[in-house]
């Protein structure tokens, strides 16, 4: 509570309130830089790495595709072949709300009906597509170095997932891929910005295209990050 801008316990309205509350401004500063790219959120490495021929590695012996991933979106999916994946996990203690990892101008939003699986490290080891087949609301961003998609894979418990521009997106009755184009709003995020939120723990992947970004050496599945700390750098614009 020390880190929530608001410490008082008893002035949230409802325990979602309180699980999904704001950090003081000064608790995660975002690390300068116009080539670095940042965490999103506090949580741990699942996988990061290379998307190898529209394969993204889930764990060992367990890939899924990432055609898949977007919902068949093959066109943007495109943007994203032989590019680098992150994979993070954000525990039930973990802050629960999610950034831009670098400045970006939206461009649609998918919303992606699906299954609720658990998204821990027992899950992703035993079912196959994990992430391609858990409810999901994918992002996409222009940036400087081109296309990047924030996706935001809901989990076993996770009562909602929302965003700064949407609102409240899940629940939902409708269980049909649902895709809103943002092209004609200028809807302009800066790294570090709040971008969306859980309400409880859940998993966000970020997808950068070809030759964009090199994630930094030596990060690995079950490290700790915190948001606004490096995680890669932008390799060209």
């Amino acid at each position: 509570m020390s880190l929530a801008k608001q410490p008082d316990g008893t002035v949230y309205k409802h325990f979602n309130d309180f699980f999904t509350r704001e950090l003081r401004s000064d608790a995660r500063p975002i690390v300068p830089g116009k080539i670095t790219v940042i965490s999103p959120v506090d949580g741990s490495i699942s996988q990061i790495g290379k998307i190898n021929s529209g394969e993204i590695f889930q764990a060992k012996g367990r890939s899924y595709d990432l055609d898949a991933l977007l919902a068949g979106d093959y066109e943007m999916a495109e943007n994203f072949k032989d590019g680098q994946f992150a994979t993070l996990y954000l525990s039930p203690r973990d802050y629960h709300r999610i950034h831009m990892p670098l400045d970006g101008k939206l461009i649609k939003m998918t919303y992606a009906p699906g299954k609720l699986f658990a998204v821990n490290n027992h899950t992703a080891k035993v079912v196959e597509q994990l992430f391609a087949r858990n409810e999901r609301i994918i992002s996409y961003f222009e940036t400087a170095i081109g296309s990047m998609a924030i996706i935001m894979v809901g989990a076993m418990n996770v009562g909602s997932m929302e965003t700064v521009w949407a609102g409240e997106i899940t629940p939902t009755n409708n269980r049909s891929i649902t895709i809103m184009d943002y092209n004609d709003r200028q809807i302009y995020l800066k790294r570090g910005d709040e971008m969306g939120r859980f309400n409880m723990g859940s998993t966000v992947i970020v997808l950068f295209g070809k030759n964009r970004v090199h994630w930094l050496p030596g990060l690995q599945p079950d490290q700790l990050i915190t948001m606004g700390t490096t995680i890669g750098k932008i390799q060209c614009q």
